[in-house]
Formats: C-alpha cells, structure tokens, sequence
C-alpha cells in the first residue's frame, strides 16, 4: 500500500471514532442560558461627513521634493 494513505487516512478513522468534542468546541452552558445583545443606538450615517471643495493643483514638483528621501535615496 501507499504510504500516503496512511498519512490521510488513519488521522480521518481516527477522528471518526472520537466520542466527544473537545471542551473548547462545545458552547458552554452559560452563554446559552443568558444570552446579551448590545443596546442599539441611533446613528446617522453622514455624520462623519466633511464638505471638501475643488481647489487648484499644486506645482507637483515642490510635493515630490517634500515626499522624496533625502539625496534622493529611494531604497
């Protein structure tokens, strides 16, 4: 036989035969008898808004001398 069957195979008749989950899988007792929700609130969504109007470029050599590296290192 191919050894790589055993590789696949056993770990899935193995778990196959497990009886029970591990504890940290199965939900415990006192989330399921007391369950929370949060509290809803009204929140308009714009009011994170900010009027932005058009403006002018800018020269953009003077922006890429600002962002570029010093003696113009780029690594």
């Amino acid at each position: 036989m191919k050894p790589s069957l055993f590789v696949v195979g056993l770990p899935l008749v193995v778990g196959g035969c497990a009886s029970t989950l591990p504890p940290d899988v199965v939900a415990s007792s006192a989330a399921i008898e007391q369950p929370s929700a949060r509290p809803v609130a009204f929140r308009s969504p714009i009011s994170g808004y900010v009027a932005r109007q058009p403006v002018d470029p800018k020269p953009w050599r003077r922006q890429n001398d600002l962002q570029s590296p010093a003696k113009g290192d780029g690594s």
